[in-house]
């Protein structure tokens, strides 16, 4: 429902109706900007983009990763934030951290984004069908990886513009571990985290959690052009809490047989301001006001693996369960809207992999995959408009997944997939995929190229929900997509320089947006007519001139226009990124320095009265960060960290403020 952001909604049910999301370092080949004990683990083995493990040379979709390792130097608090440096992805933040978080790849839609934790599928039903980043902080994250272009072949809805994959750590087998660390810095905040774990070949477990809170800043933005935006009350500042649990843990019995079960437990509470008509301003525009917003997350999922025939069959069967509870409340505490979004999943796949000789020698992967999905949404707003307080509604589907993959001399790899959907609302739909990659033995040039078709349902909220300046249209359709790519990856120097480059394009029709309709005195979700157009070129570079200095690159170009050929809202033409990593005093000391572009963007204003939209643009900015990190002993580590070093005023969304200047510094300690 990020299509629905742009239209004027008080906050106290924007804040709680509207979620968001999220593509990672440059190319397959961005596994390498890590440092070296990273580097091999990430690109020599990949399960997003074909959902089964294999070489980085049979990927023919455009994939990034990222360790962990790497968010850590880099002291990455709020995983979104890492999203910003990237290729293809735009990053918009309603206010300070813990507000409204919307991540955009390849100029599709927030909702159109699926984000995958530990397997789980994040994306909330109950309102936007997106997954909001702003509870997501980096809490034992292991790897991020991101899939770009549409991939309902393999996930089905969600899946339009690509896909964003998060593991968390695992228990090791040995002594039981500990780690925890404490940080503090600008705008009263404070972090703690804390865990445990450890394992054996027989078992693993871990057990973590994070507790953060800061006073923040004004989410109004409070001037523009020297005129001040509220008026009712004086600039506060907008704080905001949460605390969250997790908890892995694996059975292995024998070989052959591994049982998985992980939770996730997040709380939160966030002081939101108003998004109305300003006094003495002919448009709406954040305004200060004393809402408030709660909420509690819950992720679960069980799963077995089956191992077969030393390794060539294996099974997969699992269930998933997401709770995400959400409420809003006025000044006076009083619930101004509420929404419970569920979702439970049973899903299964198998994959085979042989090898033949005979004529030509070659091998092959055999997936097959079923899956049958429930989301749920129980919605309450004090406004129905002329509605029912609340609504309780849910949609089922079920999918079915096949997929070939050939590979031939070590070198040539093709992969064709197709899903067909049975859903209890919409016709039956089937989507595919095809990907192929080529690398070239002498001079380790790697061709690849994909085409792929996409689906994204209406969400639960857009069909049955409601809220303040919002109601539902049961009659919408599924939005439908198409894009290819074509790319480049080319090392130099033994590995030490690595250049990639992407050429894409997507076409979206039928796609979701919102229009005000005067006689409900709300804004509506319709199918616009005709196709969005969605053209770009991401480039990446890595230059590793020596072993302990490693540089990255990279920078987008996106052309996106809507079916009228109007510039896609919160789409930058350019984005680009700069990030250096120095390590030192033996591996003691590390420095980095992160440079992040954002181009000129456009956003929506909306008349004060008629609530017209007409287009507005918000200027391009660039950010500075530091950070540096000291071992003083094998178990304990200083660090710290300035965001915004030049302090930098701008704004992401229009009309919200945005953190100025702000320093941080804490300890970590392991045994």
């Amino acid at each position: 429902m990020s299509k629905l952001l742009s239209r004027p909604r008080r906050a106290r049910a924007r804040s709680a109706a509207v979620l968001a999301v999220s593509s990672v370092l440059a190319s397959p080949a961005a596994a390498q900007q890590a440092p070296a004990d990273d580097a091999t683990a990430l690109e020599e083995i990949s399960v997003t983009a074909n959902r089964v493990e294999g070489p980085a040379a049979a990927i023919g979709s455009a994939v990034s990763s990222i360790s962990g390792a790497e968010l850590e130097r880099r002291q990455i608090r709020v995983v979104s934030d890492v999203l910003r440096e990237l290729p293809g992805v735009a990053v918009n933040r309603t206010g300070p951290v813990g507000a409204l978080t919307q991540v955009r790849i390849r100029g599709s839609e927030g909702n159109q984004t699926l984000v995958i934790v530990d397997g789980i599928r994040m994306n909330d039903p109950g309102t936007s069908a997106e997954f909001d980043f702003a509870n997501l902080l980096n809490l034992e994250v292991e790897r991020v990886d991101v899939l770009r272009g549409p991939q309902s072949a393999l996930y089905g809805s969600d899946a339009v513009g690509g896909v964003i994959n998060i593991a968390t750590r695992k228990g090791e087998p040995g002594p039981t571990r500990f780690r925890a660390n404490i940080e503090g810095g600008s705008f009263g905040a404070l972090t703690g985290t804390a865990s445990v774990s450890g394992g054996t070949q027989a078992y693993d477990y871990l057990i973590a959690g994070q507790g953060f809170r800061t006073s923040g800043i004004s989410t109004a933005g409070g001037t523009l052009n020297g005129s001040l935006f509220n008026t009712t009350y004086a600039r506060d500042r907008d704080g905001y809490e949460s605390g969250t649990g997790l908890a892995k843990v694996s059975v292995r019995p024998n070989e052959m047989f591994e049982f998985t079960g992980v939770a996730r437990y997040t709380e939160f509470e966030a002081d939101r301001d108003g998004f109305d008509a300003a006094q003495g301003l002919p448009y709406a525009a954040a305004i200060e006001n004393r809402d408030t917003e709660k909420g509690k997350q819950f992720y679960g999922r069980a799963q077995v693996k089956a191992t077969l025939l030393d390794g060539a069959w294996d099974h997969v069967a699992g269930m998933s369960y997401t709770n995400s509870d959400r409420r809003s409340f006025d000044g006076d505490d009083v619930k101004t809207f509420a929404s419970v979004g569920e979702m439970t999943r049973f899903d299964y796949q198998t994959n085979y992999r042989f090898a033949t000789q005979a004529g030509l020698p070659a091998s092959h992967v055999l997936t097959f995959g079923a899956d049958a999905t429930r989301d749920a949404v129980d919605s309450f707003t004090a406004s129905p408009f002329d509605r029912p307080p609340s609504v309780k509604q849910h949609i089922d589907n079920t999918g079915l997944v096949g997929q070939y993959q050939l590979g031939l001399f070590d070198s040539l790899y093709v992969t064709g997939s197709i899903r067909h959907d049975f859903n209890d609302r919409f016709e039956d739909d089937s989507t595919y995929r095809l990907a192929s990659a080529y690398t070239f033995e002498r001079s380790k040039t790697k061709i690849r190229a994909s085409y792929g078709t996409g689906v994204k349902n209406p969400t639960t909220f857009e069909l049955f929900g409601f809220a303040d300046n919002f109601v539902s249209n049961p009659d919408l359709t599924p939005e439908r997509a198409q894009g290819w790519d074509v790319g480049v990856d080319q090392p130099f120097w033994n590995d030490r320089v690595i250049l990639d480059a992407t050429y894409f394009q997507q076409r979206v029709k039928d796609l979701i947006s919102s229009v005000f309709v005067p006689a409900k005195g709300a804004s509506q979700p319709v199918n616009l007519a005709g196709k969005s157009k969605i053209d770009g070129v991401e480039l990446g570079l890595t230059v590793r001139p020596f072993a302990d200095v490693s540089i990255r690159a990279a920078y987008t170009f996106t052309d996106g226009e809507d079916p009228a050929g109007d510039t896609l809202v919160r789409r930058p033409r350019h984005i680009g990124s700069v990030n250096v990593t120095y390590v030192f005093l033996d591996g003691r000391a590390n420095a980095n320095l992160g440079v992040v572009y954002n181009g000129r963007q456009k956003d929506d204003r909306f008349d004060a009265e008629t609530f017209e939209r007409t287009p507005v643009s918000l200027k391009d900015y660039t950010l500075v960060n530091l950070a540096a990190s000291y071992k003083v002993t094998g178990n304990a580590e200083v660090y710290g960290r300035i965001e915004n070093l030049f302090d930098k005023k701008y704004e992401e969304v229009f009309t919200y403020n945005t953190p100025g200047r702000a320093a941080y510094g804490g300890v970590k300690v392991s045994f």
